[in-house]
């Protein structure tokens, strides 16, 4: 009887856990609906916003984020010059995953860089994006790497004119990763663990991992507001973003390969007081075996460079541009 009664008390447990997750992401997805436009691709949709005329640079947000990271702020910094289209990664904001990707309760397969670098390329070629600067935050840089990588091999109009890196994922890296992508990642977090964080993390927790991803800095005034973060805290794209970190590595050893091959020009924008993303791991490395790189260190900045310093990220846009 008491098996049987604790049996009830866990299923009740998960019942409510699972419909209150379901209220929040309904919540999450009325009050910050797609802010542009879907083109299809193979197996999905892809969501990005598109502003501005002249030569096309895109925008690449980072893990757990979405394309809102950047109509804050950034984007209309460049639209008086460029065509700028910002896109949800795989999984996240309001982009299908990479078709093929097991994406169950238990699954613990990643987007890898490469797979989302495909999908948004085909995206771009669809929406008719030439030439671009392709510009990658966190682990949108690894994706923008993964961007570049792919046209060795390609011709295609989609091609990467240049990377601009803010503080972006580059070079594999030693040791292993925080506990939030490790048990998330697994296939106890996608069954346990994210639906509970999806259902009952306060407004409080939240606000609280923004400003630990701006420190040294404090996040702009409306920044929290605006960001959407409840979005990837439902439960579909909590899995998404902790399998994508969580499987990360041997694709980035992969990319890191392939770097010295690469002749189009990158610029990096990176702050000394990044402990997310370091820059003597990241930025410091691949300028060892890549002469082009052209780091701008940003002295007592954390992880998010182009909010403490966007002239610099601008510029560094402009010189790729110019490159």
């Amino acid at each position: 009887m008491a098996l049987k009664a604790l049996s009830v008390v866990v299923g009740i447990s998960a019942l409510a856990t699972g419909l209150t997750a379901q209220y929040r992401t309904t919540q999450a997805e009325t009050a910050y609906p797609p802010l542009g436009q879907f083109v299809d691709v193979d197996g999905g949709k892809v969501h990005y916003v598109q502003e501005g005329s002249g030569p096309h640079v895109i925008l690449l947000h980072g893990a757990g984020g979405n394309l809102r990271e950047f109509t804050f702020d950034l984007m209309g910094r460049l639209t008086d010059r460029y065509t700028v289209t910002a896109f949800d990664r795989p999984g996240l904001g309001y982009t299908d995953r990479v078709p093929g990707v097991q994406t169950g309760l238990t699954a613990t397969e990643g987007d890898s860089p490469q797979a989302q670098a495909a999908m948004l390329r085909e995206a771009a070629e669809k929406i008719g994006i030439k030439d671009p600067i392709v510009v990658g935050h966190s682990f949108g840089g690894i994706v923008s790497y993964a961007w570049a990588v792919a046209g060795l091999d390609i011709d295609s109009p989609v091609n990467a004119k240049g990377i601009v890196s803010l503080a972006g994922v580059t070079m594999p890296w030693p040791g292993g990763l925080d506990k939030y992508y490790t048990v998330n990642g697994s296939a106890f977090g996608g069954v346990v663990t994210i639906p509970a964080i999806s259902a009952f993390v306060p407004q409080s927790m939240i606000n609280s991992s923004i400003e630990a991803t701006f420190a040294p800095q404090a996040s702009p005034d409306r920044y929290a507001d605006y960001i959407g973060a409840r979005l990837t805290l439902r439960p579909a794209s909590m899995r998404a973003n902790a399998r994508q970190v969580n499987q990360s590595r041997p694709h980035v050893v992969d990319l890191s390969k392939r770097y010295p091959e690469l002749t189009l020009p990158i610029e990096i924008v990176h702050g000394e007081e990044d402990k997310t993303v370091p820059i003597h791991i990241h930025a410091e490395e691949i300028e060892k075996i890549v002469p082009q790189v052209n780091t701008t260190r940003l002295p007592g900045v954390g992880h998010m460079p182009h909010h403490a310093d966007p002239q610099a990220a601008v510029d560094a846009i402009d010189r790729a541009a110019a490159s």
